[in-house]
């Protein structure tokens, strides 16, 4: 269950991704099989090729991006998150979620 976006938010980031760039998208997040996160960043892009270069960059293998119709992406989690976010200079995502307190 997603929290903490908004529609316009999340209807940038769809179009974005269909646009074929790459497009980030944290918001707070429960799933009862990762109880030590509480956020999730989806990283995505419709080009599929990008979307694997970018992440082999930080580490991220292909058979992890999520295909679901028109926007595939990566599911960042925890350290990993934390870590990318850093590295591509999204601190408004780490500030805005407070990553630096999960840490």
């Amino acid at each position: 269950m997603a929290f903490g976006v908004t529609r316009d938010e999340l209807n940038n980031w769809k179009s974005d991704v269909i646009k074929g760039e790459i497009a980030f998208l944290t918001h707070f997040w429960y799933d009862e099989r990762f109880p030590n996160s509480n956020s999730v960043t989806k990283v995505g892009c419709s080009d599929i090729n990008k979307l694997i270069e970018w992440g082999r960059q930080y580490g991220l293998k292909p058979e992890w991006i999520h295909k679901y119709g028109q926007f595939p992406h990566f599911d960042l989690l925890g350290s990993v998150q934390l870590d990318i976010l850093k590295k591509c200079g999204r601190y408004d995502h780490i500030v805005r979620f407070r990553l630096l307190e999960q840490s």
